[in-house]
This record gives C-alpha cells, structure tokens and sequence, in this order.
C-alpha cells in the first residue's frame, strides 16, 4: 500500500455541532504531510481519529488497511504501539526526569532488560541533542528542550506513524527552527511517516512534502508547499498572508449583534 493512513467520506459531531464533514485525506508511507487551518478547525480531531480515541459516525480511517473505530481493545493498543505521539505543549511527566519521561513508553510496552533500555533512551535523546541532559526534570529545562524530550519520547518506539499536534506552538523563533529541522530529519532517517498539525505557515512549507488546509472542518485546499505558495485561492490567500478579511470570518457564525441587543427590525 502506497498509503499508511486513509481517511474516507468521514464526518464526525460532537452531539447536533458538526466538527468534521466529507473528509478524505491521503498519508502517504514515508512522507511528512502538514494538516493546517486556523484554531477550531478540526486539526486536533483528525489526530484522535486516527488514534482511535473517538470514533466517526460516518465514513472510517484505516491505518496499514485496518480500520481503526472497528477494532477491539487488544487490537486498538496494537495499532497504538505503531504509532509516535507528541502532545500540545509536549505533556511531558513532571515529577519524572528526562530519561524516565523517554523511557516510560519502553517500559509500558516492551519486556526489554534494563540494561537495553538505557541505552536506547540514551540513543533517542542523543538524536534530540539532549543526551547530557537526562538526569534534568522537565521544569529544569527550556521550553524548546521540553519539546526535543517530548519528540524523543514519541520516536522511542521506533513507530511507523508519527502525529506532531502543535509543535512550535510556545517556542521562540530559534526552538521553532530546531524542532522543524528535527521532525523532518527524524522522518527521513526512520522512514516513517509523519503528520504535522500546526497553523505556522513557515515552519511547515519549509519541511512539508504535501499540506492539506482545513476550514470549518473541511478541505479547502491542498497540494505542495510550492503549489501552495502561488495559489490564488481565497482560503489560501488570506490564511498564507495573515489577512484578517477573507472567507474565514471573524465573527463566530450566529445571531447579529442588533438581534442580540433587541435593536432589529420591528414589525
């Protein structure tokens, strides 16, 4: 299969409000493919489906042929242990150091010695440049550290699939420079596959293979980065350019301020 992840004719609500609809997204084996829209849009809630965390009420994800919401316990945990995740903000353990926070998903799933254990924890966080920084706790580190801790914790697996939600999101423009460079290098030298949620245009054109742009929990546009670059799409125009007038409303959909206020028209 070309496709590690597939996403067909999907919709997904919570109760009466729509948050995905007709969804169909391709994640292609060894490529890093970006998902971005604006906040609300719909991004994060792709990654819980294909991690299975919440199920669609129409249409289905498969991941490596297998369709996620239909499977058990057992085998929804087996398709998670081929699977990197790297939260918001990182979610690293607090009261656990670095090298316990990169080691704990070794220990959750693998019977491997101790012995083994430290020295590919110790592997990992020398990919991240974090190595000698092991015995440290996460609130004794910089923010930008907390994310390589966290990015290492998600690749200590090995997974096929790695799901990146909000990476640069807190970081100072050189943190958010390292940690793009860092994702796409990862992809390339574990040949896994990659999906970036973010809303950061210049980080993700410069590491991204293909981009899918999502408003309103649909596809608005999609293509390479280069394609994207000289779209004339309005969507694509005003979301590249920071533009506060385009298709993307302000204002959350709904009555009028003069409704509200009692002050429309009387009959």
């Amino acid at each position: 299969m070309s496709n590690l992840v597939e996403i067909r004719d999907l919709h997904f609500a919570y109760g009466e409000r729509s948050v995905l609809s007709n969804l169909r997204m391709d994640f292609p084996r060894g490529k890093l493919v970006a998902v971005m829209g604006g906040s609300g849009c719909g991004k994060t809630t792709v990654l819980r489906l294909i991690g299975g965390q919440i199920r669609p009420q129409r249409g289905e994800v498969r991941v490596g042929g297998e369709v996620v919401h239909k499977l058990d316990t057992d085998g929804l945990y087996r398709l998670r242990r081929r699977m990197g995740m790297l939260f918001q903000f990182g979610a690293l353990f607090t009261d656990l150091s670095v090298f316990d926070n990169v080691a704990f998903p070794l220990r959750e799933h693998t019977n491997l010695p101790e012995e083994l254990i430290r020295d590919l924890v110790l592997m990992k966080l020398n990919a991240v440049g974090l190595r000698n920084a092991h015995r440290l706790k996460p609130a004794e580190i910089s923010g930008g550290m907390a994310r390589r801790v966290a990015v290492a914790r998600a690749i200590a697996l090995d997974p096929e699939l790695i799901m990146y939600d909000e990476p640069f999101a807190g970081l100072d423009p050189i943190s958010m420079g390292v940690t793009a460079n860092l994702i796409r290098n990862l992809n390339d030298a574990l040949g896994s596959t990659s999906i970036l949620v973010s809303h950061d245009v210049k980080e993700c054109f410069a590491i991204a293979d293909y981009v899918y742009f999502m408003s309103a929990g649909k596809i608005v546009a999609e293509g390479t980065p280069a394609d994207l670059r000289v779209s004339e799409d309005p969507y694509v125009q005003q979301f590249v350019n920071a533009a506060p007038d385009g298709p993307v409303p302000f204002h959350y959909p709904g009555k009028s301020l003069a409704d509200d206020l009692g002050l429309g028209v009387r009959k």
